[in-house]
């Protein structure tokens, strides 16, 4: 597959294709919670990614939605009100991102054994 950009074109693989979807510091951690909590609101996932600011947690938020891995319903109510969940696409990827849990608990222990920050 190949993209245009700039003029130049760029090939990319599933691999790269799916880590532009879901890389990053945040997009696998908001995934992993919703999974774990079914739905949250916009307060709650600030709660639950204590090292996210406003900004890059709304943007981020927004990236999901747009390439369909959450959604977003949003309540006219007083106070407004805004939950978030998973699509079917963002549940496809939650055996991945277990898997990708289970590795890194397992270097994180050995970390630990081996007395590594």
């Amino acid at each position: 597959m190949a993209i245009e950009k700039n003029k130049e074109k760029f090939a990319i693989c599933a691999v790269d294709y799916a880590f532009r979807r879901i890389g990053g510091k945040y997009k696998g951690r908001i995934l992993w919670h919703l999974h774990i909590h079914q739905v949250l609101r916009y307060g709650e996932l600030r709660k639950t990614i204590l090292d996210i600011t406003p900004k890059m947690l709304s943007q981020t938020l927004k990236e999901l939605e747009l390439d369909g891995l959450i959604h977003r319903e949003s309540y006219h109510e007083v106070p407004p009100r805004v939950e978030y969940t998973l699509t079917p696409v963002g549940i496809e990827l939650i055996p991945a991102i277990g898997q990708l849990f289970k590795w890194g608990f397992k270097q994180l222990e050995k970390g630990k054994a081996a007395n590594m920050p």
